[in-house]
This record gives C-alpha cells, structure tokens and sequence, in this order.
C-alpha cells in the first residue's frame, strides 16, 4: 500500500472571501457585511479565516465567546472590531480589556457590570421574538438612557431561513419598535436575513454560513473539502457481512474499502444509515455502520486501491449534502470536523 493514512481537509480561502465579497455587494455601500468566525471559523479554522477575510477588508467579527475573541485578535492584530456574542462575566474581564474585545450585552446586568468595570464600546442584543438572548423591551426601557458607549443594537432572527414565515415579519416590526430613536448602527440579519432584501439590512449584516459555502446561500462558491485514504480493500461473498452489529450484508459478490475517518472526525455515526462518498466522481455507498476511525464502502462498481483518496465533501458533494443524509445541517458538518485532519489552506 502507498499514500497517507490521514484524512485531509482543505479550505478555499479564495472561495470564503469570493463569497464574503458577493455578500457584501448585495446589501450595497450603505451597509456593512461583518463576518461570524465561532466555533474556530465553523471549523475552518479561525485563524486563517480570520486573517483572509481581515485582508480582503472585513471590519467588525463577531465569535461566541472571550477565549475565541482573544485567539482572533491575536491573529488579525488592532483594528477590526471584535464582538463577543455571548456577552460580558465579570470572571473574564481582564480577556476583554487585554484584547480590545466588545461584549454584546444580553440583559441588564450585563449592561451594569460592562459599564461598572470594563466599560467602553460595547453593542446591545434585544430580544425579538425567538426567546434566546437579549433584552426585552420592558428591560430595555429599565436602562433609561442608553450609554453613548453602545456602538451597535442587534437582534436575533429565528425563521429567517423560511421566506414568508409569520414570526420574520413579526421580528422585523419588533426590531423596529425597539430601536426607534436610538443613533447607534442597527443589526437584524445574520446570512438567511440577508438574502431577504434591503429592509433586513439595517447598518450591519453579520455574515456567518454563508462565508463557509452553506445553505441558504446558493450562489455560495463551495469552500471546504474532506478526503480520506483507502486503508485496505477486500472481497465477500453472499451473506458475507461488514462491520458493529452485522448490518450490511453482501446481496452479491462484493469489494469493501475502508477509510481513514470515522465519527472521531466529525463524520457522525448517523451516516451509517445511507450516506455516499465519491471515487473519482463516482458514487460509492457507505456500507455497515461509521466507527470511530473507519468507513466502510461499496466499491464493487468501481475501479479503486488502497492509498486512493475518497471525496466526503467537495464538487461531488457540499456540506449540505452530508447534512442531510446525517440528519442534521450544515453548520453542524463543518463545526464537528475534528482535529485529526491535515489541513491544508489555499490562499485568497
């Protein structure tokens, strides 16, 4: 056998910023397309999304939580803004001062302990409706006067990825209300309420799945890959079975490969139930179940060797492809991507 034994992954970053740049055209010069990078950039790996988009001109991140703005300040450098979605504790208050990092406040003890410590810039969540994070406006009233140190109020969409849904239009109206008179810039839609015309715009888009090539952005360049190795490949005969608990069983003289990747990969023991990969542009079903390390496929109609690279994600298939056949979705693919890959980085 010849070739590697680890599966490999590889980021476009031309396509992640291609794609920033689309965006960014839609909701014209009036409005700023920000950029999400949690979950280490959807997986992708912060640190080089970060510094990609950084270059291409992306002004305002937003990451989840402290530890991750500390990881991303240190990778763009001063300068952009860096939002903490997830608000302020007064346990990490030497992240936000030491890395220039602004909580989104998420209730008015948020609010009060930002501004009795750390102070400065800092953005304001309400809540609209999806009954999540923020503010509500009886809350929001409690405030009085907002600080002029507030930069930026955002809300939260929950059916922004469903046109026509009835609580959209409701949270668009509550936003509204809520923000009225307020001088500071304005945030309602991350990418699904981005695609849904000018009055989801505001001052400021934040763009996350859409960076990374996922629905619902269809005109998304695809951004990630995953190959994995053939290990071995072996014949059965009739009523031969493969792999925990003897669920696939061969109906016909068949060739089996297995690969170097598993649920230890991010590649979910749900897969077992259906999913394909692809031999040079030809689908191969996954046979048995998904172990921690290992997938088996059909390969009887295909032509492979051990050392051959197996597409799991690329042109033959995207992120919502697999999604679906793991019954779950995009976003969930890329952030269970595990750190056993060799990861390899093309350049905008």
């Amino acid at each position: 056998m010849s070739g590697a034994l680890s599966s490999a992954l590889t980021v476009n970053l031309g396509a992640l910023v291609g794609n920033w740049r689309k965006l960014d055209t839609m909701v014209g010069e009036g409005c700023e397309a920000a950029a999400v990078v949690k979950g280490d950039g959807y997986g992708c790996g912060a640190v080089a999304v970060g510094q990609a988009l950084a270059r291409a001109g992306v002004r305002t991140f937003f990451v989840a939580v402290p530890s991750e703005g500390a990881v991303l300040r240190a990778a763009i450098g001063a300068g952009p803004a860096i939002y903490i979605l997830g608000g302020y504790g007064r346990a990490e208050a030497a992240l936000y001062r030491d890395h220039d990092l602004r909580p989104v406040l998420n209730s008015a003890e948020q609010y009060r302990d930002w501004f009795a410590g750390p102070g400065g810039a800092a953005a304001l969540q309400l809540d609209t409706g999806m009954n999540r994070l923020g503010m509500e406006a009886d809350e929001l009233a409690s405030l009085g006067t907002v600080s002029p140190n507030i930069d930026l109020v955002m809300s939260h969409m929950g059916c922004a990825d469903a046109p026509g849904h009835p609580v959209t239009a409701q949270q668009l109206t509550a936003f509204r209300e809520m923000t009225a008179g307020m001088a500071c810039r304005k945030s309602l839609s991350a990418t699904a309420g981005t695609l849904l015309g000018p009055e989801f715009h505001f001052d400021m888009v934040r763009i996350g799945i859409g960076l990374y090539g996922g629905w619902p952005f269809e005109d998304a360049e695809r951004v990630v890959t995953v190959e994995a190795p053939v290990i071995q490949i072996r014949d059965l005969s009739v009523g031969e079975s493969v792999g925990y608990g003897a669920t696939w069983v061969a109906e016909r003289p068949s060739r089996i490969a297995t690969i170097s990747a598993g649920y230890a990969d991010g590649l979910i023991r749900y897969l077992s139930h259906g999913a394909k990969a692809f031999i040079a542009g030809q689908v191969v079903p996954f046979a048995g179940r998904v172990s921690m390390d290992l997938i088996t496929l059909d390969v009887t109609d295909v032509n492979c060797a051990p050392g051959d690279m197996v597409e799991i994600l690329g042109p033959h298939q995207s992120i919502d492809d697999l999604a679906k056949d793991a019954g779950t979705i995009g976003h969930e693919v890329l952030t269970s991507l595990g750190a056993r890959y060799q990861r390899r980085y093309l350049e905008a």
